[in-house]
C-alpha cells in the first residue's frame, strides 16, 4: 500500500513503431521516440490527505498548471479519476486501460507520509480519466498514453508514426486509421498498408490508409 507522495504528469502518447509494406515485412519495426507533449512533468506540492494511499483507483485529482492534488470526487475541483494504479515506472509495469485520458506520475521525492518512516515513498503511476470531455483516449480521438484500435495516425518520419485526430482537428491530418489489433502481421487483412506497434495482449495494429 503506497501512502501521499508527490506527483507529476505526462499526457500524450509517444510515437510508435512502424513498418510500411513496402517489401519489408519481414524486418523489425524501427525504434520508437518517447516525447510527452502538453506539460511534460511537473511536481506538486503536497496532497490534500483524502484516502490512506495516494491517488487509488477511483479516488479523484484535480488540475493544475504546475502541480495535482487529490481531491473528493464530489468536490467541484475534481477534475479526473483514477481507473488504474501501479507502482515503479510507468516503461516497466503494466499497460494503462486502452481509453485512459494521461498519466499521473507519482514521485518519490518530499512524501508527506510514508509506510515506515524513511522518508521514502515508492514510485508509480495512476491511469486517469477525465470526469466530463473532453476525452482526449476515446478512439479516433487523437490523444491519451496508448494508441488503441480506431486511432488515426500520420507518419513523423525515420519509420515512426504519431496519433491525431481521425476528424482531421489536431495539427496533422490523419493518413492511416488502425481497424484491427492482432498478435502477429501475418493476421492483419489484406487492406492493411501500415504496421503500428500497440504492445499488450495483441501488440501489433493494423492500419488502413485514409
Amino acid at each position: 500500500m503506497q501512502k501521499k507522495g508527490s506527483v507529476g504528469v505526462v499526457c500524450a502518447p509517444a510515437a510508435l513503431l512502424v513498418a510500411l509494406l513496402t517489401g519489408c515485412q519481414g524486418d523489425p519495426p524501427a525504434a520508437a521516440e518517447e516525447t510527452p507533449a502538453g506539460s511534460g512533468r511537473a511536481t506538486s506540492t503536497q496532497p490534500s490527505g483524502h484516502g490512506a494511499v495516494f491517488l487509488a483507483v477511483d479516488e479523484c485529482s484535480s488540475f493544475g498548471t504546475t502541480s495535482f492534488t487529490e481531491v473528493p470526487c464530489t468536490s467541484e475541483r475534481a477534475a479526473a479519476r483514477v481507473v488504474a494504479r501501479h507502482d515503479g515506472r510507468v516503461d516497466d509495469g503494466p499497460l494503462c486501460p486502452g481509453t485512459s485520458d494521461f498519466v499521473l506520475h507519482i514521485s518519490d521525492e518530499a512524501p508527506v507520509s510514508d509506510e515506515d518512516g524513511d522518508g521514502t515513498v515508492p514510485q508509480g503511476y495512476a491511469c486517469m480519466r477525465n470526469l466530463s470531455p473532453p476525452h482526449p483516449g476515446d478512439p479516433g480521438a487523437g490523444g491519451g498514453p496508448r494508441t488503441i484500435v480506431g486511432d488515426c495516425v500520420y507518419s513523423s518520419g525515420d519509420g515512426q508514426v504519431r496519433e491525431t485526430s481521425c476528424e482531421g482537428e489536431g495539427r496533422q491530418e490523419p493518413e492511416y486509421e488502425v481497424t484491427k489489433a492482432v498478435g502477429k502481421r501475418t493476421e492483419c487483412p489484406a487492406s492493411t498498408a501500415l504496421y503500428v506497434q500497440l504492445g499488450g495482449a495483441d501488440p501489433v495494429g493494423c492500419a488502413r490508409p485514409l
